[in-house]
C-alpha cells in the first residue's frame, strides 16, 4: 500500500475553506432525520419493511464495525476511508457536511483524534439523532492514546455500545441486532480474538520497538512489553520532533538487540523511522506493519487486523523460535 510521506500536523481541529463552507451550508438547514423507510431481507419489521439506520463513521474501521453490526438494517458512510488520508489533520468537505446533517446515528473517535468531526457535528445539531464518541465510552480524556481500535477490550465496549444504541432507536428490529452481534462477535472476530489469545499465551512480556502510539495499545492488548519511550511514540503520532534522547535510547535497543521485533505504521514514515526499520533488518530483528486505517480501504476490520495480528506472530516466532 502507499506510504503517507509527510509528518502530521498537531492534534487539533483542522478545517479549511472547504470545510467551512460545508459547515455554513449544511448548519442553515439542519433537522432531526429521523431513519428511513425502506425494505430489508429478513426483517423483522410488520409488513416485511423496517427502518433503515443512517450511519455516518468518521473512520472506517469503526464505519466496518458499524456496518456489520447493522446489516440489512443500516445504511454507513465512512468519512475517513482513503488509507493516504491522516485523520489527525483532515479537513472536511461539504459532502461530508451532508452525511453529517442528514445521519440518525454519528461515531467519531475522540480522545483528540478527530477534532474536526465535533465540528460537523456542533455545526448540524439534530435532537433526533444519536452520536457515540468512542473516547467518551470509554472514560478516556484529550491526551490519551486515541487509538483504541488497536484494543481488544475497547472493541469489545463499542461492539456492545453500537448494537445497544441501535436497539434503541430501531426496537422493532432488536432481536435482529442481537443476532448480528452474536454472530460478529463469536464467528466473524473468531480468528482475530484466536490470534490474540496464542499471542498473549505464547509471546507475553517479549520486548518490543514500535514507531509510534498506534502500537501501544495493541501491545497491552496481547502482552506485549514496549521498550520504545511513550515519548518519542507520542512525537512521531502528533508530529513533532523527537528527542535525541530518544532516538539515542531507540539506536541502543536495536543495535544491542534488546528488542526482539520491531512494529512499525507505514502509513506514517519518516526519516527517523525509515532508518530504525532499515537498522532493526540490519540487526536480523523481523519487522511487522500496521497501518492506520483499513488497508486495503474496502478490508473489513476483521481481515485486516488479523492480517497484521497473523504478521506480528510471525515476526515474533521468527525471533523467538516459539
Amino acid at each position: 500500500m502507499s506510504t503517507t510521506q509527510s509528518r502530521r500536523k498537531p492534534l487539533r481541529a483542522v478545517l479549511g475553506a472547504v470545510g467551512v463552507a460545508a459547515l455554513a451550508a449544511t448548519a442553515a438547514c439542519s433537522t432531526s432525520s429521523p431513519a428511513k423507510t425502506a425494505s430489508a431481507p429478513g426483517s423483522s419489521g410488520a409488513g416485511g419493511s423496517s427502518k433503515v439506520i443512517q450511519v455516518t463513521a468518521a473512520e472506517n474501521f469503526w464505519g466496518s464495525i458499524a456496518t456489520q453490526l447493522g446489516g440489512d438494517h443500516v445504511k454507513v458512510t465512512s468519512i475517513i476511508a482513503n488509507p493516504d488520508t491522516d485523520p489527525h489533520s483532515y479537513e472536511p468537505t461539504a459532502a461530508d457536511g451532508r452525511n453529517v446533517a442528514g445521519a440518525d446515528y454519528v461515531i467519531n473517535n475522540g480522545i483528540g483524534y478527530d477534532a474536526w468531526s465535533d465540528k460537523l457535528l456542533a455545526a448540524n445539531p439534530a435532537s433526533g439523532r444519536t452520536a457515540l464518541k468512542v473516547g467518551d465510552l470509554l472514560g478516556k480524556k484529550e491526551g490519551d492514546n486515541p487509538h483504541q481500535w488497536y484494543s481488544a477490550e475497547s472493541v469489545t465496549k463499542v461492539i456492545d455500545r453500537i448494537t445497544a444504541d441501535y436497539k434503541k432507536m430501531d426496537p422493532a428490529d432488536a432481536a435482529y441486532f442481537d443476532t448480528q452481534k452474536q454472530t460478529f462477535t463469536t464467528r466473524t472476530l473468531a480468528k482475530y480474538t484466536q490470534l490474540e489469545a496464542d499471542i498473549k499465551a505464547t509471546y507475553a512480556g517479549t520486548p518490543i520497538g514500535a514507531s509510534e502510539s498506534i502500537v501501544t495499545p495493541l501491545a497491552e492488548s496481547v502482552g506485549l512489553k514496549m521498550l520504545t519511550p511513550e515519548t518519542f511514540l507520542a512525537a512521531v503520532s502528533e508530529g513533532t520532533d523527537p528527542t535525541a534522547a530518544d532516538k539515542a535510547t531507540i539506536d541502543q535497543q536495536i543495535s544491542g538487540k534488546q528488542i526482539k521485533i520491531y512494529v512499525y505504521n507505514s502509513q506514517n514514515s519518516n526519516p527517523d523511522i525509515v532508518a530504525q526499520v532499515n537498522a532493526a533488518k540490519a540487526q536480523g530483528i523481523p519487522v511487522a506493519q500496521v497501518t492506520e486505517t483499513l488497508a486495503p480501504a474496502n478490508a473489513t476490520f476483521q481481515d485486516w487486523q488479523t492480517q497484521q495480528l497473523q504478521g506480528i506472530a510471525d515476526a515474533l516466532k521468527q525471533a523467538t523460535g516459539k
